[in-house]
């Protein structure tokens, strides 16, 4: 077994560099073989028994499994998330949306400001991703995040304990907020909501389609922007003066909803391109 008839298995799923990445992941996470390692041949000199778990890590893989649910993990902002099926896997485009956030409120006036934490919302937080990012990178920052998942909370909870961070978790509905969660106040409430209409499923790869739950990215046809809608009405009463509401955003739809910002009434509308040059992103200042 070598590193070139491995990474051929996956060929029929991915192309030649994203299968040769996948399994050089698998190797360095799993087995400890580095690329170094790889060139020099280690593959071929695994164990009776690494061979066999090998094996059936590549015959997931070769049945569209996402190798970050396979091996447990992936990478946001330079850290490493538990993932598992009942939570979306972090993408790079969502790190994006953290550095945004910092931008803005990382700067030499906002360390100025009087020792008051700054309140954050996440809203659908899955994995946790970008509540541990903005807890940990956000000058003097209180976060609360919020999913409806259960399974969800669970892990979350667990990528906030492995950084020792303090995060407020809770069960919450981002359609319908609980009569506490109308009580709060929030600086700022960031979101990657569900966005992915029905009908695009035929332009979806398998291995999303099969393995990622389904609540963190689908919407019905006839009401895309039902999410966005949600949270930017929340964010009327639930933002502080001058707050700030951050989404991640179909790109099919982020003019509608620009314009269903700024019917709410929310100023300063901004939209932001990912490393891929979509417009991905909305910044609204609250009315």
């Amino acid at each position: 077994m070598t590193y070139q008839d491995l990474w051929h298995r996956l060929t029929p799923l991915y192309d030649d560099g994203e299968a040769q990445a996948i399994i050089r992941l698998v190797l360095d996470v799993q087995f400890g073989i580095t690329l170094t390692d790889i060139y020099t041949g280690k593959v071929s000199e695994l164990s009776r028994e690494a061979e066999e778990e090998l094996e059936k890590i590549i015959s997931r893989l070769e049945h569209s499994e996402p190798v970050q649910y396979i091996l447990g993990r992936e990478t946001f902002c330079g850290r490493t998330f538990h993932v598992a099926p009942g939570v979306l896997i972090p993408r790079p485009e969502t790190e994006v949306l953290c550095h945004w956030i910092e931008e803005d409120y990382n700067h030499p006036y906002c360390a100025l400001q009087p020792p008051i934490p700054l309140q954050i919302l996440d809203v659908g937080t899955g994995s946790g991703c970008i509540a541990v990012t903005l807890a940990a990178d956000v000058y003097n920052s209180a976060v609360t995040a919020w999913d409806i998942s259960g399974d969800a909370l669970l892990i979350a909870r667990e990528n906030i304990h492995q950084y020792q961070l303090r995060v407020e978790l809770k069960m919450e509905d981002a359609l319908h907020p609980s009569d506490v969660a109308m009580q709060q106040k929030f600086d700022i409430i960031v979101s990657n909501p569900p966005y992915i209409c029905n009908k695009e499923r035929t332009d979806m790869a398998e291995n999303v389609l099969s393995y990622e739950p389904e609540t963190a990215l689908f919407v019905p046809d006839n009401d895309p922007l039902l999410f966005y809608r949600a949270i930017a009405e929340y964010g009327v009463q639930a933002l502080s003066t001058d707050g700030t509401l951050y989404f991640e955003t179909n790109p099919l739809y982020i003019d509608d909803v620009k314009q269903m910002l700024s019917e709410l009434g929310y100023k300063q509308i901004e939209l932001r391109k990912d490393q891929f040059d979509k417009l991905r992103f909305t910044k609204a200042i609250r009315p």
